[in-house]
C-alpha cells in the first residue's frame, strides 16, 4: 500500500514533498496551520500521523541516496518534534547506522533509545553484534548482550559463532567458553559451525582434552561433523603432537559417516611420520585409496619430507621413483627436500650433481635450493666452494636473499675472514637488502659460539646505530656469549640495559645470567636474580637450581 505520494523523480537527490492532503489541510487557513483550539483530537492525530510518515519518508530518502548525514538531521528533527516515535523508528534507524558501519552514532541512538524504554529487535541487535566484530569492540557487545539476557532475547546463531570466531582468533577461549555456556542456558543450542570454531579455538590454546570433549560434545546431541569440522580437529591435534587421538576421533569412529578429505588424511599422515610411525601412516595412506581418495602431491611429500629427514634417501629415491611412474609432477618443494635431505648427510656435492642434472632443466632451481647447498659447504669449511655457488646465482639469474648472506657472512667469520664477510654485507645492503633483526642476531649468536666476543659486540652496535631494535633473543645471544667468557659483569650491565628499552628478559636471560653469577660466586647477586625472575612468573630447571643451592651451602661461599 503506497502511503504517501512523492514530486520526487527517480534518481533525484531532491526529498520528499508533503502529500496533497496535508498540503490542503495546511492551507485551509490563509494565517498559517490549523489552530489546535479548533481541531478535533481525530484531526491531530491525523496531522501528527501524517507528519510522522513524511519523516520516515525523507530519512528513507537520504539513506538510499547514500546521504547518511542528512538522514542523522531529519532522524533529529523527528524526535524533537510533536510526532510520536515508537521502538520501530529507533530500530530501523539503528540498523542504518550499524550497516553503514557508523557505530558510534549507532551506540549514541541506541543508548538514547533505552533510556525512552525501547529497545532493539533480536535482529537489529545480532546484526549489531556481529558488525561490531568487526571493529573488536568487546565492552560493547557484551553490553547488548546483557541488555538482550534482561530483555529475554538470545542472539541468532550466526551473530554468535561469528563473536565466537573473533574471540577465538583473539585468544580469549575462556569468554568463548562463557558465552557458549550463556547460550546453552538460554535454549540456543549451537550448530556445527559454532562447535568448529570453539574446536579450533581450544586447539590454538592447547587445550586438546578440551577440544576432544567438545568434539564429543557435539556428536552426543546429534549433529553430523562435516569436513570443515573434522579438519579443525584433526589438524589442531595433530599440531599439538596428539595424532592419536585425531586418529580415534575421525577414522577411527567416523569412517563410512563422513567423507574425508585429502586435507585429512595428509594431516593425519604428517603426524604419523612426527611421530616415527611411518607405518601407520602408509596405511592411512592405503586407507584413502580405498574410500575413493587418491593420494596428492601433498601426500607424497609429506611422506618424502619424513624419508629426508631420517637421512633413508634411498627410500627417498623410490618414492620419487614411484610419483614419477604414476604420472605425478614432482614440485620445487620435492625437490628440495631431497636436495636437504643429502646435504643433512653432509653430501653437499651430491646435492649440488642432483640439482643440476634434474632441477635446472626444469627451471626449479630457485635461491632455497642453492642456500641449502651453500650452507652445506659452508657448515664443512668450504666457504670457497659456497662463494663460487654464490656468483653462480648471479649468472643463472636466481637472486640471493637475505638467507643467502646470512649463510657466507657467517662462514667467513667463523675462519676468520671478516674482511670478505665486509664486503658480502655492503653488497648486500648496496642490492636493497637490508639486514633485519634476525640477520643480526643469527651473526650475533654465530660469533657468541665460535668465542668472538668483540666482533660479536661490534655487530651488536652496528644494529643499534641502525635503528634496529634488539629483542630478547638478541641480548640472550649476547649474554651468553659474556658469560661463557666470564665477563658476568658486562652481562648484567646488559640484562638492565634491555629492561630499559622495553625488552624484557625472559627464562632463557634468566638462566643465563644466574650460571654466569653461580660460576663468577657472586651467590647474593644470583640469589636476588632468582628472586627477580620468580616474581616475573618464570621457574629455574632444576640442574641449575640445585647447582644455586650447592654453592650457597659450600664451605667457600662467598657473598658480594
Amino acid at each position: 500500500m503506497r502511503l504517501i505520494t512523492t514530486t520526487a523523480k527517480p534518481g533525484s537527490l531532491c526529498p520528499p514533498s508533503l502529500p496533497n492532503s496535508v498540503h490542503a489541510n495546511a492551507s485551509s487557513s490563509s494565517s498559517g496551520p490549523p489552530n489546535p483550539l479548533l481541531c478535533t483530537h481525530s484531526d491531530m492525530s491525523r496531522s501528527l500521523g501524517a507528519r510522522r510518515l513524511i519523516y520516515r519518508a525523507r530519512i528513507s530518502y537520504f539513506v538510499k541516496a547514500g546521504l547518511i548525514d542528512q538522514a542523522i538531521q531529519v532522524f533529529d528533527e523527528m524526535t524533537q518534534s510533536d510526532c510520536r516515535i515508537f521502538s520501530i523508528d529507533y530500530n530501523r534507524f539503528v540498523g542504518v547506522l550499524v550497516r553503514e558501519s557508523r557505530f558510534e552514532l549507532a551506540e549514541h541512538y541506541y543508548h538514547k533509545m533505552i533510556s525512552l524504554g525501547f529497545s532493539l529487535n533480536p535482529f537489529t541487535y545480532s546484526r549489531f553484534i556481529s558488525r561490531l566484530c568487526k571493529i573488536k569492540n568487546f565492552s560493547l557487545i557484551e553490553q547488548l548482550l546483557e541488555d538482550m539476557d534482561r530483555l529475554g532475547f538470545v542472539p541468532d546463531i550466526w551473530a554468535l559463532n561469528i563473536y565466537l570466531y573473533l574471540l577465538c582468533q583473539e585468544s580469549r577461549i575462556e569468554l568463548a567458553l562463557e558465552v557458549f555456556r550463556r547460550m546453552i542456558e538460554k535454549g540456543r543450542e549451537g550448530d556445527v559451525v559454532t562447535y568448529t570454531i570453539l574446536i579450533h579455538g581450544l586447539c590454538k590454546a592447547r587445550k586438546f582434552d578440551a577440544a576432544a570433549e567438545m568434539w564429543r560434545d557435539m556428536i552426543n546431541k546429534g549433529l553430523s561433523p562435516d569436513n570443515n569440522a573434522c579438519t579443525a580437529l584433526v589438524i589442531g591435534l595433530c599440531d599439538g603432537g596428539k595424532v592419536n587421538l585425531a586418529y580415534e576421533l575421525t577414522i577411527g569412529v567416523m569412517k563410512g559417516r563422513v567423507n574425508f578429505s585429502n586435507l585429512i588424511y595428509n594431516a593425519l599422515i604428517n603426524g604419523f611420520c612426527r611421530a616415527g610411525r611411518v607405518d601407520k601412516a602408509q596405511a592411512i595412506k592405503s586407507f584413502m585409496r580405498t574410500n575413493g581418495c587418491e593420494p596428492d602431491l601433498v601426500t607424497y611429500n609429506v611422506l618424502l619430507n619424513y624419508c629426508c629427514d631420517g637421512l633413508m634417501l634411498e627410500e627417498a629415491e623410490k618414492l620419487m621413483r614411484k610419483m614419477e611412474r604414476t604420472g605425478m609432477k614432482l614440485d620445487v618443494y620435492s625437490y628440495n627436500q631431497f636436495i636437504n635431505g643429502l646435504c643433512k648427510a653432509d653430501l653437499p656435492d651430491k646435492a649440488y650433481l642432483f640439482m643440476v642434472n634434474k632441477m635446472e632443466a626444469k627451471g626449479l632451481c630457485d635461491v632455497v635450493s642453492y642456500n641449502t647447498i651453500i650452507g652445506a659447504f659452508c657448515k664443512a669449511f668450504r666457504t670457497r666452494r659456497a662463494y663460487k655457488l654464490f656468483e653462480e646465482m648471479g649468472r643463472k639469474g636466481i637472486m640471493p636473499d637475505v638467507v643467502t648472506f646470512t649463510i657466507l657472512i657467517k662462514g667467513f667469520l667463523r675462519e676468520g675472514s671478516s674482511d670478505i664477510a665486509k664486503k658480502l654485507l655492503d653488497q648486500m645492503t648496496s642490492m636493497g637488502l637490508l639486514p633485519d633483526r634476525i640477520f643480526y642476531t643469527t651473526i650475533v649468536d654465530h660469533l657468541c659460539k665460535n668465542g668472538k666476543i668483540e666482533t660479536a659486540y661490534s655487530v651488536f652496535s652496528d644494529m643499534l646505530e641502525k635503528g634496529i631494535a634488539p629483542d630478547v633473543v638478541s641480548y640472550n645471544a649476547l649474554i651468553n656469549g659474556l658469560c661463557k667468557v666470564s665477563r658476568v659483569s658486562e652481562a648484567m650491565h646488559l640484562y638492565e640495559e634491555m629492561q630499559m628499552s622495553g625488552s624484557y628478559p625472559d627464562e632463557v636471560t634468566f638462566k643465563l645470567i644466574i650460571g654466569g653469577l653461580i660460576r663468577e660466586k657472586k651467590l647474593s647477586l644470583a640469589c636476588r636474580i632468582w628472586d627477580q625472575m620468580m616474581e616475573k612468573g618464570f621457574t629455574l630447571d632444576g640442574a641449575v637450581s640445585e647447582t644455586l643451592i650447592s654453592a650457597i651451602h659450600s664451605r667457600d661461599a662467598t657473598w658480594t
